[in-house]
């Protein structure tokens, strides 16, 4: 039931310049608590970002609140116990309120302003019940009052600027003079949008400290914090009052300096002015957050002591639920490295890059990294919330595309997308596969009710678009997007025909509904479905198969997308399309082939015909392209470009040229499941599959994951002739362990440890796995389980 709000948003009147970062406005007001409070409840949310404030103590840990949502469907508000900071008798509160995603610089190309609204506003509620049993509410709306402050301009991308001289100590404390403050305007506004938080907030979830400080060629100071990340720099500094320090952001070098063109439009800049405090002076920004590795400063009053200077790292903050390591270090980077892009592009909304002027909900890039995220961290509330904006950006309209991006905003695009929601294979088709995977993931089929109509309108809305010969993809399509042969000024000219992948992914969206119909008992609509989606292999076979498990356009992402979408049904057609898949990754040198939507599928495609060794040669290819040579490159996150940075140091001169961007990191989910070899053999890991497939020179591997079960593992290492297989299966789940040149066995709860020849070599006479079970305490192991 949706809270009933007596509060009203009050608004500071302040004139906004046409161009640049605006300022952010205090407000404030004070009441009485007539006797002791028992308890007391803050409701609180802003059109635009706040920090509040009780008592001089500010509420909460959030950054950025309340986050970015599709705010005109949806507006998220926040509550708070707030009880040890109010007293009886005079109180105050009081809030910093900027412009965020409400009301700051949104897109690319010079971006859009004021998407949801001309003004920012504050809406509280303060409910209190005193130790008598009587109640009270407290509320924004009329005597409140507003200032400006010290935070001369705060934008997302152009960065913070703060004149310490102009801080209101004190305004959030009773008593403090506001006779010289406006009275704030009380504005109307539909109440029927809010929501209570249904995802982790954004924090600040760690510290770095510089790992080195050098003087570039052009003699800035420059520090390297070791880690490209996403978040802001906290400084400590004495010195004269007016002096201004300035603090700009990269992700790399260029020749000694910041390489700022990548970032395009932000200017990702924050400037601090000191007031002169000799005991010293720490700063934060508020209301910003830059993507970087690199920070140069300027003006710094005498020499710069790096431990006056810390990276504060801010992301959502979800919890860790799995991990990865292998013999190999550099694989080992390569997951760190999608690790770190993960937690710089989920901040709130899961985005594409988190440093330039874009950071959009990119629909295409969380299609094919989802199945990556659910197993790193427990994102089923993150990324639940943001499909519901998803399905209510997609709009009641007989069309029902879903938007390339959501929150969808009103963008001056870089490439010739048409206006409106264009129908946008592999991204629009996020609304299908996104909430399949987290019913894979996490056993949720509230989930998919929940998406249910959303995704069967997007599946309709193609059938439409196709028509009766069932293929679709005229037009702009983003396809196979960055291929690796794609010209650095035209991303989206890839190898696979743009025909292909959308009718590969009509087939693949329509037969997930299937099956999302069968988990709903929908019996009807999920024979329609399944007809759909035999209807829509058949035209992709009439197209584009030539027959024997050959396809009519010879390349990796074709074969990947007809071999995992299961379009190629026949064992002796899917056998021979895996070696021709093979060839194609060989005639290329073992490089990758692949863009967006071809890459997170080549290596599964190749492992699940048979070529396990030519999917370990992919992986760990360290000549470009390649996700190695993005590690032997220094990258500390994934690339946007498979060469994003050129051999000799240089940084691609395509516009488009971020250093995190998780897309190409899905490979990671291959990873998990086939080189450590755990994965969901039934939704929510009620059933494991433990299946690794060693190879790649790699002597041992192991994944461990927390599953709504409890903590599963498996791991494998080389011990002689032999494979040693330990895994961990928590408690009322069973595993499925398949190991190379072995028959499968079942596995109940406990610990066990499998012995089976090594692929590769010479089979012991007889030879079958070997269990050792040790079960964990208090579990018994399974009916069936050998032993």
């Amino acid at each position: 039931m949706n809270h009933h709000w007596t509060a009203r948003v009050v608004s500071p009147r302040t004139s906004a310049p046409a161009e640049g970062a605006r300022p952010a406005a205090l407000l404030r007001s004070e009441f009485t608590a007539r006797t002791a409070v028992r308890s007391a409840r803050l409701l609180v949310t802003a059109l635009g970002v706040y920090e509040l404030e009780l008592n001089g103590t500010t509420v909460g840990d959030h950054v950025l609140a309340p986050g970015w949502t599709s705010y005109r469907h949806r507006h998220r508000y926040q509550s708070f116990d707030v009880t040890p900071l109010v007293r009886e008798g005079r109180n105050a509160w009081g809030a910093h309120l900027a412009d965020g995603w409400y009301r700051g610089l949104l897109g690319f190309n010079g971006g859009t302003r004021d998407v949801y609204g001309e003004r920012t506003g504050l809406l509280a509620e303060l409910h209190l019940e005193y130790a008598d049993g009587t109640t009270g509410t407290v509320t924004t709306g009329d005597g409140w009052r507003w200032s400006a402050g010290p935070v001369l301009a705060a934008g997302l991308y152009e960065g913070e600027e703060y004149d310490a001289r102009r801080e209101r100590t004190g305004f959030s404390e009773a008593g403090f003079d506001d006779s010289a403050w406006q009275p704030a305007d009380v504005v109307d506004f539909d109440t029927t949008v809010l929501f209570p938080a249904d995802s982790p907030p954004v924090r600040r979830t760690e510290h770095l400290a510089p790992v080195a400080v050098t003087t570039s060629p052009t003699g800035r100071t420059v520090l390297d914090f070791g880690q490209n990340l996403v978040g802001r720099l906290r400084i400590r500094v004495r010195g004269e009052a007016g002096r201004t320090v300035t603090l700009r952001h990269a992700e790399v070098l260029e020749d000694g300096d910041l390489c700022t063109r990548p970032l395009r439009h932000a200017v990702a800049t924050d400037r601090y002015v000191l007031r002169g405090d000799p005991a010293g002076e720490e700063w934060e920004p508020r209301f910003t957050f830059h993507g970087f590795r690199y920070a140069d400063v300027e003006g710094w009053p005498g020499d710069l002591d790096p431990a006056d200077v810390t990276a504060v790292v801010v992301h959502s903050d979800l919890r860790r639920t799995g991990w990865f390591s292998c013999s190999d270090a550099s694989l080992n980077r390569l997951h760190e490295n999608v690790v770190w892009g993960m937690r710089g592009n989920f901040v709130d909304v899961p985005t594409d890059c988190p440093q330039r002027d874009e950071r959009l909900g990119w629909t295409g890039d969380v299609q094919v990294f989802a199945p990556t995220a659910a197993f790193l961290h427990d994102v089923r509330d993150f990324l639940r919330s943001w499909l519901r904006d998803l399905a209510a950006d997609q709009g009641a309209d007989e069309r029902r595309v879903p938007p390339v991006f959501s929150p969808d905003i009103p963008v001056i695009t870089p490439v010739p997308i048409p206006p409106g929601n264009p129908p946008m294979a592999g991204w629009c088709d996020a609304a299908v596969v996104v909430p399949w995977v987290l019913y894979e993931r996490y056993g949720d089929t509230e989930v998919l009710r929940a998406q249910y109509p959303s995704m069967r309108a997007w599946v309709d809305a193609v059938d439409r678009l196709a028509g009766p010969d069932r293929i679709w993809g005229e037009g702009f399509q983003f396809g196979d997007w960055l291929d690796p042969t794609a010209p650095a000024d035209d991303p989206g000219r890839a190898m696979t025909s743009s025909a292909l992948v959308a009718t590969a992914y009509f087939a693949h969206s329509a037969r997930l509904l299937a099956r999302t119909a069968e988990v709903l008992d929908d019996h009807d609509e999920a024979v329609r479905h399944h007809a759909l989606a035999d209807a829509v292999r058949d035209a992709f076979l009439a197209r584009f198969h030539a027959g024997g498990g050959r396809l009519t356009e010879e390349t990796q992402t074709a074969y990947a997308l007809a071999l995992c979408f299961r379009l190629l049904e026949d064992d002796a057609e899917r056998a021979e399309a895996g070696r021709r898949l093979a060839a194609l990754v060989a005639e290329r040198g073992h490089r990758i082939g692949t863009g967006f939507l071809g890459t997170p599928l080549v290596c599964d495609a190749l492992a699940g015909t048979g070529h396990v060794d030519t999917a370990y040669r992919l992986l760990t290819q360290r000549a470009c392209p390649s996700w190695l040579y993005q590690v032997d490159m220094g990258a500390t996150t994934v690339w946007e470009r498979w060469d994003s940075m050129l051999p000799d140091g240089s940084v691609n001169p395509g516009e488009m040229t971020s250093f995190n961007h998780y897309a190409l990191g899905a490979v990671a989910d291959w990873m998990h499941r086939t080189v450590a070899g755990l994965a969901p053999a039934e939704p929510g890991y009620r059933r494991l599959l433990v299946r690794p497939r060693p190879g790649g020179g790699l002597t041992w591997a192991r994944a461990e994951h927390e599953t709504p079960y409890g903590r599963a593992e498996a791991g494998w290492s080389r011990e002689g002739d032999r494979l040693r297989v330990d895994v961990v299966v928590p408690p009322d789940v069973t595993a499925l362990v398949d190991l190379p040149d072995a028959e499968p066995v079942e596995a109940g709860p406990g610990r066990h440890t499998f012995y089976t020849p090594f692929p590769g070599t010479t089979p012991l006479p007889g030879t079958t796995p070997l269990p050792g079970t040790a079960p964990l305490p208090g579990t018994a192991p399974s009916p069936g389980t050998a032993r």
